[in-house]
């Protein structure tokens, strides 16, 4: 049989992976143990056993297998952490570790991160298969004191994660009680609201501009005194069962309410919220109803408050959705097209509803930035989103290739582990005060936006600075022609916004001679004076882009001025393809 080496250290692999195997020249466990010893860390090991993976072998034959194991390393590999550990420890067995300090992400933390690397099916033609991992967690010194106790107990768990059902970490599984009749179901269920066993998690939405923070996303989670903390993931199914999701969904609404408003009063008014709405509660006749009384009980603007909503809502074209999108859309809420890509949406949907953003799911992120093919999906995402007005949220990004791909391509938020894993209210609070996540990376890809204002009155120049200065634009100002004619000769400019009455020459007439020496700017006039002929005609013979009216709204002049960068750029792009 031959002998598999890293290209990089020389160390034997297995061959099937490409992954080190304990004990066999790769990272050293009882190493790794001495040195969280002596520096004062703990370490979580975890067992990891793909469910069912016999039954695949036997149905589609061991190469496939291979190919599936493959799939599910490489899987493993990108979701782990900086200084982490993974080993192949057996046929569809894996092992991997963390060392870390108080307050830093812990072994259910790593566990949460690797199961959510698999919430999508694998492909693999001519097949697409589901995968779920049962995890077992130890902890170093806690469990074990050295490498073999601690390999014992995390099999251990595993064990009992197994026991206890499908998907599960340690025993953080529900068992699949299929015995269980709707009453006692629903009983659960109930009990659990009832002693406060549901909670939220939180993860940060960035803005593409400079990293700042836009939201922050609502996840559920069930911390159960026997089986420990729960994802979703482990217990829809069960309240879709209970009859309940409903109930819980306006139970999570109205605590991710009640928490934000505690945010605003903190003096984070800055802060918006993003909620997946259910199903259940979304076709409820007095959903609009209910999310008015609960933004009026926390005194929450509706525009801070993103609605995230499933595909497969939408596809019903059930008339109390559409009535229920509007509703909410009156209100000033935000629509969410959630895991955009997944469910099958027709594009006919998207016409029809009032919506706002697409989030495109996970699954199309992390091959971006290698992957011509899931590139070319992701890039045709971002263009429909913008050519019907939406802005376009990217989940699950994980690496700085990823992040840089998606602002090359003008992708406007995102939200994954790079920034922040999901954390509670208590634990997120200090992250959100800080307003920004991963200056250093948005400095050194941020795109060079310039923006040219001319006006030749300089309060109205002092405005327009501030309004921009926050979108992260290269600005410069100009009080007569002259002075901008002096700017265009010595910098690159994409967007032009000019007034139209000032003393040495109207705004169309200096944007006419701009088209002439600048073609590929976009040409826009501001201006409280109108002259419709003359405005019609400067459009007509292509000197402006577009007309804009003073007295502004902050809010749609910062989007025009967004979406004529856009403009130029789809412009560029399409050039430099010939």
């Amino acid at each position: 049989m031959s002998t598999y080496y890293d290209p990089h250290s020389g160390i034997p692999v297995d061959p099937v992976t490409s992954l080190y195997r304990l004990g066999a020249g790769g990272p050293s466990l009882p190493a790794g143990l001495a040195a969280a010893g002596a520096t004062g860390r703990k370490v979580a090991l975890l067992h990891i056993d793909i469910d069912r993976f016999g039954a695949i072998n036997e149905s589609m034959g061991p190469m496939m297998g291979d190919q599936v194991l493959a799939t599910i390393a490489h899987r493993l590999s990108k979701a782990m952490p900086a200084g982490g550990w993974l080993w192949r420890l057996g046929s569809d067995e894996f092992l991997a570790g963390i060392g870390y300090r108080h307050e830093e992400p812990d072994g259910v933390a790593l566990a949460e991160r690797l199961r959510d690397a698999f919430d999508a099916p694998l492909s693999i033609p001519p097949y697409v298969l589901r995968v779920n991992l049962a995890i077992g967690i130890a902890v170093y010194p806690e469990d074990a004191q050295d490498a073999a106790g601690l390999l014992a107990q995390a099999e251990q768990a595993v064990r009992l994660a197994k026991r206890e059902g499908r998907n599960g970490v340690g025993m953080s599984s529900l068992p699949d009680a299929p015995a269980q009749t709707p009453e006692t179901v629903s009983r659960t269920v109930v009990d659990a609201m009832a002693n406060n066993e549901f909670t939220l998690f939180y993860q940060p939405t960035a803005n593409a501009q400079d990293g700042s923070i836009d939201a922050v996303s609502v996840l559920l989670r069930w911390q159960t005194p026997m089986h420990g903390m729960l994802r979703p993931s482990s217990f829809l199914d069960l309240i879709e069962r209970s009859g309940l999701s409903a109930r819980v969904d306006y139970w999570v609404v109205n605590r991710a309410l009640a928490q934000l408003a505690k945010w605003r009063d903190e003096g984070m008014d800055y802060l918006n919220i993003a909620v997946h709405l259910a199903n259940p509660m979304l076709l409820r006749p007095d959903c609009v109803d209910l999310i008015g009384q609960m933004l009026h009980k926390f005194q929450i603007p509706a525009q801070a408050v993103e609605f995230e909503i499933s595909e497969s809502v939408l596809a019903l074209d059930a008339r109390n959705v559409a009535d229920t999108l509007a509703g909410l859309r009156a209100l000033g809420a935000t629509l969410t097209v959630r895991d955009f890509g997944m469910g099958g949406l027709g594009l006919a949907a998207l016409a029809q509803y009032p919506l706002d953003r697409l989030k495109i799911d996970r699954s199309l992120i992390h091959n971006v930035a290698s992957d011509p093919r899931a590139a070319a999906i992701v890039r045709g995402i971002i263009a429909l989103g913008h050519r019907l007005g939406m802005k376009v949220t990217a989940k699950g990004v994980e690496t700085e290739a990823e992040l840089n791909f998606l602002r090359r391509n003008h992708c406007d938020f995102f939200l994954g582990h790079l920034f922040s894993p999901p954390r509670p209210a208590e634990d997120i609070g200090d992250l959100i005060r800080r307003r920004f996540l991963l200056p250093e990376a948005f400095a050194t890809t941020r795109p060079e936006r310039t923006l040219l204002l001319l006006d030749d009155e300089t309060n109205v120049l002092n405005s327009l600075v501030r309004l921009f200065r926050r979108d992260g634009y290269r600005l410069l100002t100009a009080a007569s022609v002259r002075e901008a004619f002096d700017l265009l000769a010595s910098n690159t400019v994409q967007v032009i916004v000019s007034d139209q009455r000032m003393p040495d020459m109207n705004g169309t007439e200096f944007l006419e001679r701009v088209r002439d020496l600048y073609p590929d700017t976009m040409r826009m006039v501001l201006s409280g004076y109108t002259d419709l002929a003359m405005i019609t005609d400067a459009i007509n013979r292509g000197a402006i882009y577009r007309f804009l009216t003073k007295p502004w709204n902050d809010d749609e002049l910062r989007e025009h001025i967004r979406d004529a960068f856009r403009a130029h750029e789809r412009t560029s792009t399409y050039e430099e393809s010939f």
